[in-house]
Order: structure tokens, then C-alpha cells, then sequence
């Protein structure tokens, strides 16, 4: 690579000595330092974090402003370059390392550089030495990277947990759709992968809703645990260094911009030294991927025993041709996998804080913003996934008209002992076809009565008591 030419470059200066910074990047000393001590992942930090921060940034400008800490020129160019950085007009001006340390002083540092030097230019002057905002002075006024950054993850999370809550909306309705769809479907229920007794493939799919009915409400009310946040508590949560004025308006600020129900903690010192709310709410979002998990799963094998039939989404193999696999059901189980490994990061993070302050901030916000995104993206694409399946009637009858189980249906009506002896004659008999045979042995009128779905999916069989 062609080391850049003079013109190409800026030179700046901080305590530990100048570096070379490349003349059109709105960065600067503190982000170059950042990207040469953390090249470890190759994952940038999450943009949903950037947007965020740079609303928390644009609120504490706005609350300066108003308390005569900012002069109006300023603070306008200031908040013109936040709303820059949260359009995504500047998201290539980010290119620090998701894995740092510093508890995220490296990416408040990146995004403090940003505004300046953007603001800077929008006063019609330079950027880097000599800008005419600085990132230190006037863009992080009385903030600290330790109340900033907690708080801008918790707002791109309340707006990640929204996202992801009409998503798992639109997947419970394509299973409620199914679920009256194939409301008087029979096939066979199963319990250990071994026959059990018959039920509707309707009801089956209602159980798959019911699952993804919880999962949303769980995450809507995840809004309660996430909404407490411990801006203006600066370095420890003790205001130090902040105007009290600041610290009881800055709030205020930020939920007028977002829109989102934020609210001050109570002691500003709680939610600056623990993190547990993002453990209790990443179990939330295991519980959800856990029912993806399972869901996913049992569609596979319905899939593959043929009593549904799945959308075709590409070819299977490289080698065996028209093989189709069911490759959207595997994503998804991968996406649960990656969520659940996500959910002990984010509790080891929590968990090795120490003190005053949860320093592996950065892993929680890399692992919880991607549970939330990557779960919401699949449940976008499953949504319309299980609404393109179809039903074998055919196989699914053929299935439970031949499973020996189906006797269970009449054993209050013949008793278990005569059940057994009718499955021993129809075993004798070489006969495939259980349903067949008992409208020989018991009638076909109660035999379509009691394996009909309203009789199978009552809740109980009617009991009159002897008089």
C-alpha cells in the first residue's frame, strides 16, 4: 500500500505525542489511537449504538444551551452534525473495533471527534487542530463516557426492542392464520418423537402462536426494564463535574427527542455501576430464540414425515440433484444458537464489573444490539415463510389412520382392556390400516364421531353421572 502523500495528512497532538491523521476524516488523535490498539474483531461497532449516541450527545448540547454553557452558533452546528450521525449520513466516519477497552471511551471519544470536526466545518472552519468546536470542551460538556454510553445503548436497545416486537407480532399472526387454516386437519400428536394421540394440524400451529403470543408480549414489556437510565450522573453517577440544573433536565432532554418513556434514576450511582436490567432482558430474548429453536425444529421434522410441505427456497446439494432442504428453518435455529450464546456474554460482561462501573460495556452492547437485530431480521423472513406452507391432508390422515395409538381416543368408551385386545387382532390380521379396521369391530359411525376434530380436540369427553 502507498504510504499517503503530506497533503493527504493532518498531524495532532495528545499526552502520549502527535500521529498522522488522514486529512478528510472527521476523527481524530483519540479514535487513530483506538483503531491501532484494538484491531481484534473486525466487527465495527454497531451503527444502532452511533445513532443513539449521537441523540444523547444532541440532547446534552441542547440542554447546555439552554443553560448558557453553549453559545447558539455553536450549539446549532453541533446539532446539525448529531442529526448527520443519526441519519447514517456519516456511518463511515466509525471505524473503530467493537471489542476495546475503556468501558467505550474510545467510541464516545469517535463520536465526540466527529461532531467537532463536522461542526466545525459547517462554521467554516477547519478540522482537527484549530477546529472551532472542540470534542472535549464543548461536545462531551458535562458528560462522562460512563453515563453517555449506558444510556445510548439502553435507547438503542428500547428502539431494538420495538422493532422486534412487531416482528414476533407478524410471525404469531402467520401462525394464527395457519391455525384456522388447517383447523380440520387430523393427524397424529406426538410425544418423545412417538406417536401419541390425534390432534388438528391447526392446533398444532395455535401452540406455535400461543409461544410467539408470549415472546411479544415479553419483549414489549421489556420497555420497563431498560427505561431507568443514569445520564448526568457522569463519571460514577455522582454528577461530579455537571451543573445540577444539567442533571435533572438532561433526561428530560433526551425522552423529548426520542420519543422513548425514559426516566432518571432514582440514584444515578445504581445503573452507572450495574447492568443487570440487559441480563434480565437478554433472558427475555433467549426465551425467544429458544422458542424459535424448538419451532423450527418440529417444522423440519412435520416437513420431512410429509405432513407439510415447505416453501422451496433454493437447491440442497451439489451432488444429489432436486434435493431441497429446509434451509430458512436451519437459519433460524442458528439465529436461537447465536442469541443464547450471545445471553452468556452478556451476563459474563455484567457480572466482571467491578465497583463504580461494568468496564466490559462494549462486548454487552455488540452482543445485545446483535440478538436484536439478527432476531428481528429472521423473524422477518419467517413470517412470510409460514404462510407459504401447504398441508398433505393426505399423509397426515394416512399416518394416524395407520398409528396403533389412535385407540387411545376410545378408551372411554371400550375400556383399556378390550383396547388391547382389539390391538391385538388388528396386529394379527397383517392389516395396515388401524381406522379401517375398528369401523369393522366398533362401527363406522362412532368410530367418525370419535376420531372426528371437534371429538379430539375437546377439552375432555362429556360425563353423565350415574342417577
Amino acid at each position: 500500500m502507498t504510504p499517503p502523500r503530506n497533503s493527504d495528512r493532518r498531524t495532532e497532538k495528545d499526552a502520549l505525542g502527535p500521529l498522522d491523521i488522514p486529512a478528510d476524516a472527521y476523527w481524530g488523535i483519540h479514535t487513530r489511537r483506538a483503531l491501532d490498539n484494538f484491531p481484534i474483531s473486525g466487527t465495527r461497532v454497531p451503527p444502532s449504538l452511533i445513532h443513539s449516541l449521537a441523540d444523547v450527545k444532541k440532547a446534552a448540547c441542547s440542554t447546555n444551551q439552554q443553560l448558557g454553557f453553549l453559545p447558539d452558533v455553536k450549539a446549532r452546528a453541533i446539532i446539525q452534525a448529531c442529526d448527520e450521525i443519526s441519519a447514517g449520513r456519516l456511518d463511515d466516519q466509525f471505524p473503530l473495533d467493537a471489542l476495546q477497552g475503556g468501558a467505550g471511551t474510545s467510541t464516545n471519544m469517535n463520536i465526540n471527534e466527529v461532531i467537532a470536526n463536522r461542526a466545525s466545518e459547517i462554521l467554516g472552519g477547519p478540522r482537527g487542530a484549530g477546529a472551532a468546536v472542540s470534542p472535549l470542551e464543548e461536545v462531551n460538556l458535562h458528560q462522562s463516557t460512563n453515563d453517555v454510553y449506558p444510556t445510548a445503548l439502553k435507547v438503542a436497545a428500547l428502539r431494538g426492542l420495538r422493532n422486534l416486537s412487531r416482528a414476533i407480532e407478524s410471525v404469531q399472526g402467520s401462525f394464527q392464520k395457519k391455525e384456522k387454516e388447517f383447523a380440520s386437519i387430523l393427524k397424529m400428536g406426538r410425544t418423545e418423537t412417538q406417536d401419541a394421540v390425534p390432534i388438528t394440524l391447526g392446533a398444532e400451529f395455535g401452540v406455535f402462536a400461543e409461544a410467539f403470543a408470549r415472546d411479544r408480549w415479553r419483549t414489549f414489556k421489556c420497555e420497563e426494564r431498560l427505561r431507568t437510565v443514569n445520564l448526568g450522573g457522569t463519571a460514577v453517577g455522582t454528577g461530579l463535574t455537571a451543573p445540577r440544573d444539567y442533571v435533572f433536565r438532561i433526561t428530560d432532554a433526551l425522552r423529548e427527542l426520542t420519543g422513548l418513556p425514559l426516566a432518571r434514576a432514582e440514584n444515578l450511582m445504581d445503573p452507572t455501576a450495574n447492568a443487570d436490567a440487559f441480563v434480565e432482558t437478554s433472558g427475555i430474548l433467549k426465551a425467544h430464540a429458544t422458542n424459535l429453536i424448538k419451532i423450527c425444529g418440529d417444522l423440519r421434522w412435520m416437513n420431512s414425515l410429509g405432513e407439510i410441505r415447505l416453501e422451496k427456497r433454493q437447491a440442497g446439494s451439489s451432488i444429489m440433484p432436486g434435493k431441497i432442504n429446509p434451509v430458512l428453518l436451519e437459519a433460524g435455529i442458528q439465529t436461537g444458537l447465536k442469541v443464547q450464546s450471545n445471553d452468556l456474554l452478556i451476563t459474563e460482561s455484567v457480572s466482571r464489573g467491578t465497583f463504580q462501573l461494568c468496564e466490559f460495556m462494549p462486548l454487552l452492547a455488540l452482543a445485545f444490539l446483535e440478538s436484536l437485530e439478527i432476531l428481528t431480521r429472521f423473524d422477518a423472513l419467517f413470517s412470510p415463510h409460514i404462510e407459504r406452507i401447504e398441508a398433505d391432508v393426505e399423509t397426515c390422515r394416512a399416518r394416524m389412520d395407520s398409528s396403533p395409538t389412535i385407540i387411545t381416543a376410545f378408551l372411554p368408551h371400550i375400556g383399556y382392556e378390550r383396547a388391547e385386545e382389539i390391538l391385538r387382532r388388528f396386529h394379527a390380521s397383517g392389516q395396515k390400516d388401524l381406522h379401517d379396521f375398528l369401523h369393522k369391530e366398533l362401527g363406522k359411525d362412532t368410530v367418525e364421531r370419535i376420531l372426528s376434530p371437534s371429538h379430539v380436540m375437546s377439552l375432555g369427553y362429556p360425563h353423565e353421572p350415574n342417577s
